[in-house]
């Protein structure tokens, strides 16, 4: 079975690797590093078809290594032994480069075994991960490591890519390749920041191209249906759904509906229909709270219906709840209440419950003060009365204050007209 075209052409350069300018631009560090020849155990993070798989080959070659591929999803400790006992053989002369891609999914054990030969200088590694390598890679090898971040390929460096592979799938194949500019673009902006997607859809589209003698005719229709969904880059268990979800509630909390529908177009368009309807709660509650209450059995009327009718048409109330959390007022008065009330409890301030608020129960004799004395609010004017709720630990404790919105200040004028009679 032939390679996919992403893998049948690699870059010659580092300039003809296209995005993380960040990373391989003029005088930037990994460039210098690479450039040296003298290269340290490195660790790829960002998502795939970003150029790791690419770079660690073009380093290789750079440093005249051996390059010995392996996938954390398949490999065992017995095949990274068998790569290390290559060292000093005709195979391994100039040192072995272990390309490990998706490190994360390599147990401690792996990870703790692949340190050894890291240690004696045995290999020299490079692991890729599209997780967040602080949280799944073991802290030993990441303390011997130097991390790089790769970002999603923007629309107009993909573009070169697809141009490229155009050209070399003309010079593979000695035929003329008409690729209009509309459909390099198309295939740049569908494919979601993914660079060997976007190769592979070139591919595909030529193989479905119309036949014009010696030509192949690339039309907007072929491309339109090989990239339909494409740009969605998602996984539910990974750093883009978090990455998503985060965005997604702080957009509401910053009141930029835009932002926030987009986010959950993103959310609905990849099925996430629990997530979308999760957060939009979560911020109801938390970010407009008391300055608009009414909108908390609103938004939960809203989600009720996008999960009676499901996806397609969920798309609607939690659009109109969407818009509504973005353009309400905002207030984080009771959620920072309620933290500030358990960071008390958590820190062991409670002590007895005063006897007033307690459930009526026999007093023993060595009581001196019989009796529950609880001032019932209601039996009193304005349904008000002082008497003690807190625990004498914490009497003093201001939990709750008041935010500046219409609502809150309606409340704190009626209070403070109240308690000062």
């Amino acid at each position: 079975m032939n390679k996919p075209l992403a893998d049948r052409f690699r870059p010659v350069t580092l300039d003809d690797i296209v995005g993380q300018k960040h990373l391989l631009g003029e005088d930037k560090p990994l460039r210098r590093i690479i450039e040296s020849g003298e290269v340290p155990n490195l660790i790829f993070y960002g998502p795939s078809g970003v150029g790791k798989t690419t770079l660690a080959t073009y380093i290789a070659k750079r440093t005249d290594k051996t390059l010995k591929k392996l996938n954390g999803t398949t490999a065992s400790t017995a095949d990274i032994k068998e790569i290390v006992a290559q060292t000093g053989t005709f195979s391994g002369i100039n040192g072995i480069l272990l390309y490990l891609d998706e490190i994360q999914y390599f147990n401690k054990k792996q990870q703790q075994t692949l340190l050894e030969f890291i240690e004696n200088g045995s290999i020299t590694l490079i692991a890729s991960t599209t997780e967040n390598p602080y949280f799944y890679v073991y802290n030993a090898i990441l303390s011997r490591s130097t991390v790089f971040e790769f970002k999603s390929v923007e629309p107009e460096e993909v573009k070169r890519a697809v141009l490229r592979a155009a050209r070399l799938l003309e010079e593979e194949q000695g035929i003329e390749i008409v690729l209009p500019d509309e459909c390099a673009k198309k295939i740049a902006l569908g494919c979601g920041g993914d660079v060997r997607k976007a190769m592979n859809t070139v591919e595909l589209s030529v193989t479905a191209a119309d036949r014009d003698g010696s030509r192949r005719i690339v039309t907007p229709e072929i491309v339109e249906a090989l990239v339909q969904r494409s740009s969605m880059r998602y996984d539910k268990d990974g750093d883009e759904h978090y990455d998503i979800v985060s965005a997604y509630q702080k957009s509401m909390r910053g009141s930029d509906p835009d932002a926030a529908l987009h986010y959950l177009a993103r959310l609905l368009e990849a099925g996430d229909l629990p997530s979308a309807c999760r957060r939009l709660m979560v911020c109801a509650c938390e970010d407009v709270g008391l300055a608009y209450p009414q909108i908390i059995p609103i938004v939960k009327s809203c989600v009720d219906i996008a999960q009676a009718v499901g996806l397609p048409e969920a798309r609607i109330p939690l659009a109109d709840a969407v818009v509504m959390v973005c353009t309400a007022p905002k207030s984080n008065s009771a959620y920072n209440a309620i933290d500030a009330a358990l960071g008390d409890i958590r820190r062991g301030k409670t002590g007895p419950i005063p006897r007033q608020l307690q459930n009526k129960h026999f007093d023993g004799e060595d009581n001196p003060n019989k009796g529950q004395h609880y001032l019932y609010p209601h039996s009193y004017p304005n349904h008000y009365i002082e008497q003690q709720y807190l625990p004498d630990a914490v009497r003093d404790s201001r939990y709750y204050t008041f935010g500046d919105n219409k609502n809150e200040q309606a409340f704190r004028a009626y209070w403070d007209k109240i308690k000062k009679k």
